[in-house]
């Protein structure tokens, strides 16, 4: 028995539950949560972001780049996101038993998104139902799912963003657009929406911002049959009662992202699961340390404090004359043309004098104090970069025209496939990139979970679907 007024979608061809799997990023949602998912009668997702391919023996196989440019790495980066998606597809389609659906989650800023959305689906014809695709504008989602036939659900975080897609191109396939989803720019976790008039600080109540996304996807034309995607925050389905069947926002889907990480099976490592079950309110961080130049929201852990910290033990640096009453940093080096204040010196002498002695220049006309141990990391970082985004702060790669973006590398941010990666094959959390959503913090306090219990996927979709 269903929750009070949540009832199945037509979605492909078949009747489902208005529940989907978030999409998760690198190798934190695979066949294993989304075949279990869609056999639950939900919508899996799988995770088409650099996804892990198998030995014989059932192991993940390292993904390692030892070609020599970063052009080379990143062709070797576009195959191993094919083949790995397109494994991981194969996989759940055929643990799902006919049952829900499957979609698959690219993000449009990741490198070479076009030509692994294209090949994924060239590679996994009819067991595709849906692309969700959000980090970005992505125009061309509605032409590619028009080509290869499967749905489309562009991820936005408002009615303003949505427009915007949907003048431009979405208005032209509006048939295979089955649903928006909307992604709180405040509640989700991993990559945030956050536009520059938006406070990060403060919060806004969804619900005035999906009724004017509906308002305007009926001003311009779209079916009611278009459901909108609530996700970001959403735990017990009965705290939005008052969004099922309500006809200011139309038909309405739900999307868990956090809660289907601590899941038998997860295939996030049990050191990320137990970490998870200890969050209190407010160890999850929006922040805008990111290479994607995004916000996002992650737990609290050392290497995220490392970041803060990074960004805090900073000051502006000037060229040869032009402030007045600055004088060199150091006399030698390249430090000895960074110009300075008398008063900044006095931070860069205390910071130096606490082990941070390197002095790394920012695009901003700044520089941070970092260890020289730091300084080594970082630097060995940036040249093995392997070109993951279509853009990014911390290398200055590009993926396509000329391959840089022609701003200083930026020694703020950090390697997020090396992390991700890291964190989802048994890394340390601590010395990691810890996604979540806001509300994390629910694990501690959800009886669900209580004495250590750890639910099947089929256990927490039947969970969800009482209300709870």
């Amino acid at each position: 028995m269903a929750f009070k007024g949540l009832t199945p979608i037509n979605y492909g061809g078949r009747e489902v539950w208005p529940l989907i799997e978030g999409g998760k990023g690198v190798s934190a949602t695979n066949h294993l949560s989304s075949g279990a998912w869609a056999a639950a009668g939900g919508i899996g997702t799988v995770s088409a972001v650099n996804a892990d391919t198998y030995d014989e023996v059932g192991n993940p196989i390292p993904q390692v780049y030892p070609q020599a440019t970063r052009l080379e790495r990143f062709e070797q980066l576009v195959r191993y996101a094919i083949d790995g998606a397109t494994e991981q597809v194969k996989r759940a389609h055929e643990m799902s038993n006919g049952r829900g659906a499957i979609n698959i989650n690219v993000l449009w800023e990741m490198g070479g998104a076009q030509r692994v959305l294209e090949g994924v689906l060239e590679n996994c014809k009819g067991l595709v139902t849906g692309v969700t695709c959000g980090a970005g504008m992505p125009y061309k989602l509605a032409e590619i799912a028009q080509r290869f036939n499967v749905h489309y659900l562009p991820i936005i975080s408002s009615a303003r963003a949505f427009r915007a897609l949907w003048k431009r191109s979405y208005s032209k396939v509006p048939e295979l657009m089955a649903a928006v989803v909307y992604e709180d720019p405040w509640l989700a976790g991993g990559h945030n929406g956050l536009s520059n008039a938006e406070d990060p600080r403060q919060p806004q109540d969804p619900y005035p911002r999906v009724k004017e996304l509906r308002e305007t996807m009926r001003k311009e034309g779209v079916s009611e049959d278009t459901a909108i995607v609530m996700a970001g925050g959403v735990w017990f389905l009965r705290e939005w009662e008052d969004w099922i069947d309500n006809p200011e926002l139309g038909k309405i889907a739900f999307q868990f992202g956090t809660r289907p990480l601590l899941t038998e099976e997860s295939p996030i490592p049990q050191v990320w699961k137990d970490l998870l079950r200890n969050v209190e309110p407010g160890d999850v961080l929006l922040h805008k340390f990111s290479p994607t130049g995004f916000y996002s929201s992650a737990v609290k852990t050392s290497f995220l404090y490392d970041l803060m910290h990074r960004s805090e033990r900073q000051i502006p640096v000037y060229k040869r004359d032009q402030e007045e009453g600055t004088s060199p940093l150091a006399d030698k080096g390249k430090a000895k043309s960074f110009y300075i204040t008398s008063e900044d010196r006095q931070k860069a002498l205390r910071w130096m004098a606490e082990g941070y002695t390197e002095a790394l220049k920012t695009p901003d006309d700044t520089v941070v104090f970092v260890t020289p141990e730091s300084a080594e990391q970082i630097r060995t970082d940036q040249q093995n970069c392997m070109g993951c985004l279509s853009h990014c702060q911390f290398s200055s790669w590009m993926d396509h025209d000329t391959h840089t973006t022609g701003r200083l590398a930026d020694p703020r941010s950090f390697c997020i496939q090396k992390t991700l990666q890291n964190i989802a094959h048994g890394g340390d959390p601590d010395q990691n990139l810890a996604f979540a959503g806001h509300a994390a913090y629910r694990f501690k306090q959800d009886p669900f979970y209580s004495n250590n219990f750890t639910p099947s996927v089929k256990q927490l979709v039947d969970r969800i679907l009482t209300g709870d």
